[in-house]
């Protein structure tokens, strides 16, 4: 990757606060190049440049780790890999699962945990209603409406789990869709270095256990 590349990586990992050694930062270089070279025969993402996949795929992906905790993570509708592959790197410790039913994609997923050595990753080509397991936290970044993502997700969020939904512009009524049991334990605005162009921002949802223990 070019000089530039690198240069905004690092000045954008600086901004959030986001440790990263010298191998981390090798392997997410690696996989900017690996995913620029898929993207030109198989169109996995319409952003082109390297540069401006730095910004849009490993920085916002990195802009969300500070709220990654627990033992196991769920990225579903993960695409080509992210944020789960970039979490993947900046945690070692984090076993993370990701989850896509598009082919093409998840192949890149399973070439991209080949290359970079993640032994902490597993790459699952399936719907989500197919899908049986359970994790301490389940992620999105546009997968789907907020309603939808906790409705499809909820048997897969382990008791005292955690959703993280990345969201651009949020609708009111996504959020008058969530279930009753549903409470949004923080909503943040997130600074993507060199993603001013869009609206960025972290939803962090549980169920209320108090409601459960009423009923």
């Amino acid at each position: 990757m070019t000089p530039r590349c690198e240069r905004i990586l690092d000045e954008g990992l600086a901004a959030l606060s986001v440790p990263c050694d010298a191998g981390q930062r090798q392997r997410l270089l690696a996989l900017l190049a690996l995913l620029h070279k898929w993207n030109r025969a198989y169109n996995l993402t319409a952003v082109r440049s390297p540069e401006a996949m730095v910004s849009r795929h490993l920085l916002d992906s990195a802009s969300v780790a500070f709220a990654v905790g627990g033992t196991n993570l769920l990225d579903v509708g993960s695409g080509p890999g992210f944020p789960g592959l970039v979490l993947a790197i900046l945690d070692p410790g984090l076993q993370v699962t990701l989850l896509d039913s598009n082919g093409k994609k998840v192949r890149f997923q399973r070439q991209a945990v080949m290359e970079l050595g993640l032994a902490n990753v597993r790459c699952e080509q399936v719907r989500v209603e197919s899908f049986d397991a359970t994790f301490d936290q389940i992620i999105s970044r546009a997968f789907a409406a907020l309603g939808d993502f906790i409705g499809l997700t909820e048997p897969l969020l382990a008791q005292g789990g955690e959703w993280l939904a990345m969201k651009g512009g949020l609708e009111p009524r996504e959020l008058e869709s969530l279930p009753s049991h549903v409470v949004v334990r923080e909503q943040l605005a997130l600074a993507v270095p060199g993603v001013d162009d869009a609206e960025r921002q972290l939803l962090r949802l549980g169920r209320d256990e108090q409601a459960g223990r009423r009923q």
